[in-house]
């Protein structure tokens, strides 16, 4: 296991999987357990996540991802979805479209970083239909994807992408 430095220094996209390998039962458990453990607005956990592992299902989540097919290579697709209704029942509009967006990502970050502390590798889909994957995963009106994670072994390892240096991205206001 790795610490938290180490993990999010190793965290990479990655688009190849070794589809032969599925992901086992008690690491998918640990991630969406760090995804349950992540910070929310009220403490509402206003967001839903959908376990894809049917591989046809994958196939078509990935065709309306503009056809990015590493989707439907790896085994397991997690979709993260506001709970928009949860959220707005106790903080109204501003929890409808801002907390319950941000309670999302924040699980599906939560998820991403723990899919890597398990040794697997994912990547961060955000470009797709949104009504077309409700409508693939039957989902009630209240649910909202914001984010799909790719989840699997990796069949290669990119190389780090550079960063912006935080004398950029960072002011320090004392």
């Amino acid at each position: 296991m790795w610490d938290f430095f180490t993990t999010v220094r190793n965290r990479h996209s990655v688009r190849k999987y070794q589809g032969d390998m599925p992901v086992e039962e008690e690491k998918l458990h640990a991630i969406l357990e760090a995804a349950s453990a992540a910070p929310s607005a009220g403490d509402l956990q206003a967001y839903h996540l959908t376990v894809v592992k049917n591989a046809d299902l994958r196939k078509k989540i990935s065709e309306i991802a503009e056809k990015q097919s590493f989707i439907a290579t790896a085994p397991v697709a997690l979709v993260i979805s506001t709970d928009t209704q949860r959220s707005q029942q106790q903080f109204g509009e501003r929890g409808r479209d801002l907390y319950s967006i941000q309670d999302a990502t924040i699980a599906a970050a939560y998820a991403q970083l723990a899919t890597c502390a398990a040794g697997l590798s994912s990547t961060w889909v955000g470009h797709f239909d949104g009504e077309k994957l409700k409508k693939i995963l039957s989902f009630s009106e209240n649910y909202e994807p914001v984010a799909i994670l790719s989840i699997g072994y990796p069949a290669e390892m990119p190389e780090p992408t550079p960063r912006r240096p935080l004398s950029e991205i960072c002011d320090v206001l004392e």
